[in-house]
């Protein structure tokens, strides 16, 4: 893993989560069929990450685990939240997923 700027950090931090659980999840399906009671803009994912299945409210950097029932900010987060890593984990796999 390369050393990051804090301006790369910075993007990591504010990547969109659909586009990180796009390139990051051994699957990802928006569900469509879904209609926020409040945020309109947020969107309703089927994730599964290494054989475990997360249902996940996405709306910009920000992320929801419906079934965990915690959430959080950004690309490191999320990618912490899924794969279960420390800071520079998530930060080298982001980065080899292109993200840097």
């Amino acid at each position: 893993m390369s050393r990051l700027s804090q301006e790369g950090l910075e993007r990591l931090r504010n990547l969109a989560a659909a586009q990180v659980v796009c390139a990051c999840a051994t699957h990802a399906k928006r569900d469509f069929t879904f209609e926020p009671t409040t945020a309109t803009e947020t969107e309703r994912w089927h994730v599964n990450v290494d054989g475990r299945e997360f249902e996940l409210l996405l709306r910009g950097p920000k992320f929801y685990d419906t079934r965990a029932k915690r959430g959080g900010g950004g690309g490191i987060d999320l990618v912490m939240h899924l794969y279960r890593l420390n800071f520079k984990e998530a930060v080298a796999l982001l980065q080899t997923a292109g993200f840097d």
